[in-house]
Order: structure tokens, then sequence, then C-alpha cells
């Protein structure tokens, strides 16, 4: 059976281009019969116009509603727990970083809303961290392959069948790459497409799923597997410019996959309903806002620059205009657009008039274009500013925060975790739109929009298992500080 599957892909491949030269021939012989014949010229016509029609069949066929089969998040072993007080304990006993630096860093872990249960790679809790490329693969090792094998068998999806895997992971790219890590591990096909997706920060989740569409799209494929990690064995800083410290304070170890589909006769508990990409690259401040480099020492690590909180606000000002130009239901697109020629007008009185009203900007209410929201993962006081920009309210700010507090920033598979919450809490019905939001270095933003489409619910349906990286702990969230 794993056989027949591995040879689905070119089967499908083989009819499709089969048709194509089919009907082709059969426009050509029927342009030559009607030369022949002498028939009026309008007639010519027709084999040229089924021509047409069939290539937009054949295109529409190949660029059908990508789906998703199911998804898997990793839940580390407990043995990598580090309370915060045994965390600020193990900084203090490394011995490279100054009393400036930990005085820091307990401040911004504090404040961030973190709890108790994350986790960090083994590397890491050696002292000193052993940051070497050795500890890094094993670390990979640990993170993608219990998450795949948990993917492939809830989904009775052997890895045979894969046509192509994404894997991204912003600060390490080995070679061979992480991808081809995991080709040779689950000994896929000859001609399997493999892509690593590096540099890309917390939404590379997105970028992953939407190469996965391009290639199930492009490729007659029936099966594409999206691999979202951080491995922080190379990527823990050890200097002491606080712009760097950051990432130590707020990344914590995790790992999503993903399976996709866009064929009709596979069930899927997901369709993706939107994708869009919005990057200000071009701007050099935007550019810089994010950035991995050498301190004065040497010591390579991950800085914010200066003026990101600002550069961030652009950024999802003009990727907010896109995304609701699509998502958004025209009843809500109306009185927005109202609003917003009022403001306008208001504007022009007042510079008439030379004052200011002080008035705000008009938003969208984006809580009428999605019914579940998953945020970037950067700690409580960012996900309160985001949330309140987007005009949402504590349950939908809820996902983000307690993923958060249980496993910390999980670079782009946080906003799977986010979802597994969701499902935890039996939230999601057939119908429901989950909206996923990641921002990267670039800067960059990127949206995803599914729309449930299976009926069952996860947790009736699937027992504890269905409960994911949350099984132990789901009745104890959400948690609210005082």
């Amino acid at each position: 059976m794993a056989m027949d599957m591995a040879h689905k892909d070119h089967l499908v491949a083989a009819y499709h281009g089969l048709l194509a030269a089919a009907g082709l021939l059969l426009c050509v012989l029927a342009e030559a019969l009607l030369f022949a014949l002498r028939r009026s010229f309008t007639l010519y016509l027709v084999p040229v116009s089924a021509m047409l029609l069939l290539g937009r069949y054949r295109r529409r066929a190949a660029g059908g509603a990508v789906g998703l089969v199911d998804f898997s998040c990793l839940k580390p072993p407990r043995r990598l727990r580090l309370p915060l007080d045994a965390l600020l304990e193990h900084l203090e006993l490394g011995g490279f970083f100054d009393r400036g630096s930990i005085e820091f860093m307990t401040k911004a872990i504090r404040s961030s809303g973190m709890g108790n249960e994350t986790y960090l790679p083994p590397a890491l809790h050696f002292l000193p961290p052993a940051s070497t490329h050795a500890h890094a693969i094993r670390e990979a090792h640990m993170l993608f392959f219990p998450a795949l094998d948990d993917l492939f068998r809830k989904t009775s999806v052997p890895p045979s069948a894969v046509g192509a895997v994404v894997v991204n992971c912003s600060g390490f790219c080995p070679a061979p790459s992480l991808a081809a890590i995991i080709a040779d591990h689950y000994r896929m096909r000859a001609d399997v497409k493999i892509f690593n997706l590096s540099g890309m920060g917390c939404s590379a989740g997105s970028i992953g799923v939407d190469v996965a569409a391009g290639l199930l799209r492009a490729h007659a494929l029936t099966y594409a597997v999206v691999v979202s990690a951080e491995i922080l064995t190379v990527g823990w800083y050890c200097g002491k410019d606080h712009g760097k410290l950051l990432l130590n304070c707020n990344f914590r170890t995790g790992c999503s996959a993903a399976l996709l589909t866009n064929s009709t006769a596979v069930p899927v508990k997901y369709r993706l309903v939107n994708v869009t990409r919005t990057n200000t690259t071009a701007n050099d401040r935007s550019y810089r806002a994010g950035y991995r480099e050498e301190d004065d020492e040497g010591i390579t690590g991950f800085t914010l620059g200066q003026g990101v909180g600002r550069m961030v606000s652009e950024l999802l000002r003009a990727h907010l205009l896109t995304l609701s130009l699509s998502i958004l239901p025209w009843r809500e697109k109306a009185r927005f657009a109202a609003a917003l020629l009022l403001s306008m007008r208001q504007r022009g009185q007042d510079k008439l008039a030379g004052s200011s009203s002080g008035a705000s900007a008009p938003m969208p209410n984006f809580r009428a274009a999605s019914d579940h929201f998953c945020l970037p993962s950067s700690g409580k006081p960012m996900i309160l500013r985001l949330g309140k920009g987007l005009g949402l309210g504590e349950r939908e700010m809820e996902a983000a925060l307690m993923t958060f507090h249980r496993f910390g920033n999980q670079s782009a598979a946080s906003l799977w975790y986010q979802m597994a919450y969701l499902e935890a809490k039996a939230r999601v019905r057939k119908g429901d739109t989950v909206w996923h939001l990641g921002i990267g270095s670039g800067l960059k933003a990127n949206s995803l929009v599914w729309e449930r489409v299976a009926v069952a619910d996860d947790v009736a349906a699937g027992g504890l298992d269905a409960l994911g990286p949350w099984m132990e702990c789901i009745h104890q969230y959400p948690q609210w500080e005082e």
C-alpha cells in the first residue's frame, strides 16, 4: 500500500499530461478538418475556444483549495523543564554574564508573563552551555522526529506518500539541510521536493505553508509537510549587549509539523482560505530592526534595533489594509469605508480651522473577520499591545497569552501551539475561521486564514490524544494574573 501511495503522484501527473496532449491533438485535428472542408470562418473558433476552456479547467484543477489534514506540536520531555527561579540561578552560575546583564534579564523574564513550565534544549542545561554544531544537530533530531512521528500516526499517512518537505528554522542552517535530515531519517522517495527556509523569523511558518501550497498546485502532489522549529543551542547569546539578551529571555524549545493536501479525496480539518504576505525590507530602518550580528567582543547575537515598535506598527498598518480587503465581510468593509471618509473629512476641517480633535484613525472590526486569533508570542506586554491595536478582547488574546505562559516563544511554531490550545478547549467549530498572524525579521508580516471544515469535535473524536501538548494541563488554563 505504501508503494502504491508513493507512485500516486506520478500517476496523477502522467494523467494530467496525457489529458492535455489529447485535448491539444483533438483541437488541431478539428481545425485541420474544418480547413479541409472549407467551412464557415466562425466554426474555426470552436476548437480554439475548446482548447482555451480546457486550459482554464486544468489551471483551476491544479490551483485547487489547499487543506490542512492535521498538525502536531511537540511536548518536550519534562527533564528539560526549567522553572524561572532555576533559570535565573543558572544564568548566575554560568559565569559569563555580568551583574547588569543578569538584572536586565531577570526584569525582562519576570515581566514577560512566562510561567514555570517552559523548556530549554539539553545543551543549555550545561554549565557553561554547550553551543556546538553537534549539540544543535541532536536538538534538531529531538524536535523533528517525535513531532513527525505523531503527525504520521494521527493521519495514517506514511512518509513515503509525502511529496514535499518544507522546514523553517531561522538561526541554524547546517549542511546537509534540516529538510534533508528529515528526508534521510524517514527514507523518503527519491523525487521528494525539500526546501529549507532560514532567517525568516517568527513569521516563517506562514511562508512555509505558502511554499508548500505552491508546490502542491504546481507539481500535482498529494501531500506536503511543513515543519517549524527554532534551534536554540546555537542561538543562545552569552554577551553583555542588552539588545541581544531578549532572545535568551523569551525563546523556548518547541516544534510543530503540519500535513497539507489539495486532493479532494483526502479528508481535511481546515481549508486555507487566505494567504497575505507583506514586507518592508526595502526600508533600511525596517531591515535593521531585527539583525544578527557580532557585539564589540565578537559574540554573535540577535539584536532588536531602536524604533522596532514604530517600524512594526507601520508594517502592520500596510499588512492589515491589504488583508482586510480580502477577509472582512462586505458590511464591515462598508462601515469602515464610511468611518474612514468621515475621519478624513474631520481632519480636513480641523486643518482649515488650525485645530486638532486628537481622534485616532478608525480601525476595522477584525472580530467580524475571524472567529479565533493566533498572534505573535512576543511576551505578554507585546501581545496585549497588539491585541488592543486590533480591537481584540481578553478571550481573543487568550490563546496567545496562555501559550506564552506555558511554552514561551517558540518562534514560528507558537501559532500552531495556539491553534492546539483552541482545539483543546473545543472552541473551533465547523465554519469557524482561525487567523494566524506572524511578524518576522525583515520586517515582514504574514497571515494565514483557515476555515474549519471537519464536523467532529477534536476532543470528543480523539479523546485525550487530541489535546496534544496541552494534554496534562489544559484544565489549568486560562490563568490570569491579578
